[in-house]
């Protein structure tokens, strides 16, 4: 956001053509990278005019990730912490959540990609979307950054992960899973 940097993003955001994907892409690195890749690769746009890849932000509930930003926004999102479950996180978030319950058809299901062994974002998703709601089930025991490099391999090689339903309350842990092989 500094004033007269040359770096692409700068310019976009400048320019007024970044998107709030590819900003939380390049500020959260490999994970928020892998999960917009996996995201791209795997969700199924029939629409066409509506972007079905929804971003968690701090403070307008679900943003559709082809969202154009400003700086001001940024600032925005920056003077808030999500852990702490105050009212401007979820006020925002779950008026679309129960706008998104609404609109989806029979047999629809949303993938939540973020972290589900806290309760930041899956006990929120899980009061409005019930059993509608699935995660990877190759999430358990696996951090941030391990996750991200299974996204984007998953996205690269068009391999699809397994998903199970997020149930309330359940935090589903597991064994670490081995390292993945440097590529």
């Amino acid at each position: 956001m500094r004033e007269g940097s040359t770096l692409p993003i700068a310019v976009q955001l400048r320019e007024g053509t970044l998107s709030i994907g590819d900003a939380f892409a390049f500020m959260s690195g490999l994970y928020f990278r892998g999960k917009l890749a996996y995201a791209r690769a795997f969700t199924r746009d029939d629409a066409g005019d509506v972007d079905p890849i929804l971003v968690i932000t701090p403070t307008r509930g679900l943003m559709p990730a082809r969202t154009l930003i400003t700086a001001g926004l940024l600032r925005e999102f920056a003077e808030v912490d999500i852990a702490s479950g105050g009212s401007q996180y979820l006020r925002p978030l779950e008026r679309d959540l129960a706008s998104l319950a609404g609109r989806l058809e029979e047999g629809e299901l949303v993938v939540l990609l973020g972290s589900v062994a806290t309760g930041k974002y899956a006990d929120v998703l899980t009061k409005w979307l019930n059993d509608r709601l699935r995660y990877p089930v190759s999430f358990a025991g696996r951090g941030d950054m391990s996750r991200g490099g299974l996204l984007l391999r998953s996205a690269a090689a068009n391999a699809e992960l397994e998903y199970a339903v997020l149930r309330a309350g359940v935090r589903p842990r597991g064994p670490r899973p081995p390292k993945l092989t440097p590529l």
